[in-house]
């Protein structure tokens, strides 16, 4: 059963890639071209702008697409959402936000200020029911090019995605609300989410998608003990649930293991072995599935 899985392209394309790679699944590109080859004889991937991937798939061109909720709801569409997954382009996260900004030496302090404005933005139907909900008259305006640079003199205010808020920091815009929280998401043509056969190959996909993300920026620790000395290292622990506890062929020892985030190694390790621990190994992860 063939399944067609539509990546991203542009800015999020060599994240997915790299994703794609630790979940498991190559995925080789050739230059220009728009279609790309994986290690699986049964799945084979297109490169599509996010911003039209609901499209391709709602019309069942491809079977699945990883795209941002934001597009999703841009679109208006109709898909299947099979999985979220928390990570974007600089790093893993909760996602990003679509930020309302204006110019920094600006009068406007919150959305109603910008009555009868223009305002600048890629996300124009999302834009413009925020302002209908809030009762606020604008003429939201789709933005080509650089957003950021349209305030003041093409536009009074933009509606932009930020992950850090360094580019509007940088062109001295300030943010006055969210319009909309977004991250990326797997979706599917809703009649391959009802074919049995592709549905188990897209659940396989998002499942080893999720684990690579979790696995991210993540460690395993095995360490052995003494039982008299267990609680105590048990204490140091900052573990991802209750780590694992086995008995050794020597009845007054346990094996532990368990998993930790990376950043905090450095000071744990040390703890370990002040709560005599021993023989502690640190090793890398690729997936972690809960």
């Amino acid at each position: 059963m063939k399944i067609k899985v539509g990546i991203p392209k542009g800015s999020l394309q060599e994240a997915t890639i790299q994703l794609f790679a630790r979940a498991g699944l190559n995925v080789f590109t050739n230059g220009r071209s728009y279609f790309a080859s994986t290690n699986d004889c049964e799945i084979d991937c297109l490169l599509i702008r996010a911003q039209e991937m609901a499209r391709y798939v709602e019309h069942g061109a491809i079977d699945v697409g990883i795209t941002g909720l934001d597009w999703v709801l841009e679109s208006g569409l109709e898909v299947a959402t099979v999985a979220d997954l928390y990570y974007n382009k600089q790093s893993r996260g909760r996602g990003v936000r679509w930020v309302l900004a204006v110019p920094e030496e600006s009068a406007y302090k919150q959305p109603q200020d910008l009555s009868d404005c223009i305002v600048a933005t890629e996300l124009v139907n999302v834009s413009r029911t925020y302002f209908a909900e809030k009762n606020v008259p604008v003429q939201v305006e789709f933005s080509w090019g650089a957003t950021e640079v349209k305030p003041p003199m093409l536009a009074d205010a933009i509606v932009e995605v930020t992950e850090t808020g360094s580019s509007l920091r940088a062109n001295h815009l300030r943010i006055i609300d969210v319009v909309l929280e977004s991250n990326t998401q797997v979706i599917a043509n809703k009649s391959s989410w009802r074919d049995g056969g592709k549905r188990r190959k897209i659940e396989n996909l998002a499942m080893m998608l999720r684990g690579a993300i979790e696995a991210q920026g993540r460690v395993g620790l095995m360490l052995n003990v003494r039982k008299q000395d267990l609680d105590s290292v048990l204490g140091v622990l900052p573990a991802l649930k209750k780590p694992t506890i086995a008995t050794l062929s020597d009845q007054n020892w346990v094996a532990v293991n368990t998993i930790i985030e990376e950043a905090t190694a450095w000071e744990v390790i040390p703890r370990l072995k002040a709560a005599n621990a021993q023989g502690i190994v640190e090793y890398p992860l690729n997936k972690v599935v809960v």
